[in-house]
Formats: C-alpha cells, structure tokens, sequence
C-alpha cells in the first residue's frame, strides 16, 4: 500500500519573489490604514512628490540610497509597518548596503623636532670669572709670603692683608613657573552672545543636506554639506533648520552640543531660539 501526498504537499509554495515590492508594501499599508498621501505626508514631513514616487518603487528623487532607506523607515512607522524587512528588501534589490569604511585622518600631525640644544654661555662665563679670580687671589698671597711683611701701604695695611674681592653669586636664578594652558573650551563657539542664536552644523560621520532659515524665513544653507564640512548659522531670535542623514551631523547649539540629532538616513526639521538648546 502505497502513502500519497497529501492536497496540502500539492500547493505551490509562496516565496520571497511573491511579495509586493517596497512602494506596494507601503501603499497597501497607507490604503488599509485610511490615510492619503497628503495625510501621510504631513504626518512624516516627507514631501508629497516623494511619497507617490517610492510608493511607485521609484527611489531617484529621494537623493540617494542613505536618505532612499530613512524615508522607507519614516513611512512605515506612519503607516505601523515593521521598516526592517522592507530595508532589507530595498537593499537587496539596490547591490546591498555598502560596508563600512574605516576614516582616515585628514591631516598627519606634524611631528615635534626637538630644538638643538644650545651652549650654556652663562655657567662658561662664571666658570672664567672664578678661575680668573682664584688666580689673582693666589698670585697676592704667595707674593706677599717671600719677603716676610710686604711694604705697608699709605693707609697702614699690607699688602698682605688685602683680602680677595669676594667670589660672584654662581646661583642661577630659578625660573619662575609657567602658568598651566587653560583648558580648550567644550566647543569652538562658546562663550557666544546670549541675545542671540547660533547655531554650528558640521558632516562629521558623512555627508548631510542642510537647509537653515532665519526668523524672516530667508535662506542662509539649501544644499549638501559634504563629510567634514561645517556651516555656522546666527540670528537674533530664530533658526529653522532641515537636516538630511541627521545621525551623521555633529550639532552645536548656543555653544552646547545636541547629542541625539537623529538617526541614520533620517530626515530632522528642528527649530532654535537663543539661550540654552532647545528644540522648537
């Protein structure tokens, strides 16, 4: 008697070649939800043109992989998806993601020569003193020892008894101590007025789009801020700000450091007034 496959063995398997695609993911997702572009839009801060582009799996206008994979994962969370597979998935059909490289120094630091070292002319010279003393003063003691009592001199005192000028202090003077360096500040911009904000981005872990506006809304940065690269931004009441890839900036604020930006990839609108950081 022979065993048969069950109708369950029969069924075609479902692999990952069947499921939806990154952008048909999220729109099932959106549709499900209730929500419209626009409302997704306003939700996340992501603008409308790009929103319909990745649902339509076209990632060109998101600038890059790296800013590409921060607006699959704010778009998921908006609409409670886990970003996680869909990155993978993005990675997978765009070469993966590339390995980290390890950051070379921009400058080698220059090597400290020590200074050749210089003849001590002052110990010489009080060395030549002394010996030019000690041999004037021995010169008038065996002079004067030959002939018993030397001539007595207008004043009553022999020659004799003249007494050798006395030897120079050869003490050096002790160096009075340095005062110690003081020590560098937090930041290159402490100590700034406090009537105003200022504000210091600098692309330390990678490259960063920044956009900054003053209170009037005029421009002051639309563009990319390359690794390395800083931009320092001051008004008299507040800066706007909009930073791509925040989890690479290196943010100052008033002369103190924000120390969470964003994450990796994410996309960070963020507003300051003077006085100490805080987010508006």
């Amino acid at each position: 008697m022979s065993i048969g496959n069950s109708p369950e063995d029969d069924r075609p398997s479902v692999g990952d070649d069947d499921r939806p695609s990154v952008g048909r993911a999220l729109q099932q997702a959106r549709s499900e939800a209730g929500l419209t572009v626009e409302a997704v839009s306003a939700a996340t801060r992501v603008r409308v043109p790009i929103v319909q582009a990745i649902e339509q799996d076209d990632f060109s206008r998101c600038g890059g992989d790296v800013y590409a994979r921060g607006h699959i994962r704010t778009l998921a969370r908006a609409v409670d998806l886990d970003p996680g597979p869909l990155i993978e998935q993005f990675d997978a059909a765009h070469g993966g993601r590339p390995e980290p490289t390890v950051p070379t120094p921009l400058f080698e630091a220059e090597r400290i020569r020590p200074e050749p070292r210089r003849p001590n002319w002052t110990a010489a010279m009080v060395a030549a003193i002394v010996a030019v003393i000690g041999f004037v003063g021995f010169t008038l003691f065996s002079g004067g020892g030959k002939g018993g009592d030397g001539p007595v001199s207008a004043g009553g005192t022999a020659n004799a008894e003249k007494k050798p000028a006395p030897a120079p202090n050869t003490t050096r003077p002790t160096a009075k101590p340095t005062a110690p360096d003081p020590a560098p500040s937090d930041s290159a911009i402490a100590g700034l007025p406090k009537d105003k904000v200022t504000i210091k981005v600098t692309a330390r872990d990678g490259q960063s789009w920044v956009s900054a506006k003053d209170a009037n809304g005029r421009l002051l940065q639309d563009g990319l801020l390359k690794k390395g690269q800083s931009k320092t931004f001051t008004d008299k009441k507040r800066i706007d700000l909009v930073l791509g890839n925040a989890g690479a900036v290196q943010l100052y604020v008033n002369g103190k450091e924000v120390k969470h930006v964003g994450d990796e990839g994410s996309v960070e609108r963020l507003s300051y007034t003077p006085g100490d950081p805080q987010a508006g």
